[in-house]
């Protein structure tokens, strides 16, 4: 092959590469974007717990609470980090960009069909914005 049909071989290819990258796709995912927004919803409280405390001025919200319950014998325990999890969740939902955790516990007598329960309650904030 000559160096001028290479030439035109090696056009001929990229404009057929260019073409077939030009056509009218759509994107389809399973992926629901509510879905994704409440779960990293949690990403924008700030979680305060023992000596750590919110500088600055804010103003309590209201009480959240977070409950896990282990109902099923062969499923994972109960988690004091998922029950926080929970009540940040529901701290976010009432408006509040943090939470000052007051108590957690685990509760590992069975009762109310679970057999072990994990809780969190704390006061959901409002933190004023640092202009």
């Amino acid at each position: 092959m000559s160096s001028s049909q290479l030439k035109m071989l090696s056009i001929c290819s990229f404009a057929l590469l260019l073409t077939a990258c030009a056509g009218d796709y759509a994107f389809n995912s399973n992926l629901d974007g509510k879905a994704i927004d409440e779960y990293f919803k949690v990403g924008d409280v700030a979680l305060y717990e023992g000596d750590i405390l919110p500088k600055g001025r804010y103003s309590v919200i209201g009480l959240a609470e977070g409950e896990i319950c282990q109902d099923v014998i062969n499923g994972a325990p109960a988690s004091i980090e998922d029950a926080r999890t929970e009540a940040r969740k529901k701290a976010a939902d009432m408006g509040a960009n943090g939470l000052i955790i007051k108590q957690c516990l685990v509760i590992e007598e069975q009762e109310a069909g679970c057999f072990t329960r994990s809780l969190c309650v704390g006061q959901a904030i409002k933190r004023a914005q640092v202009e």
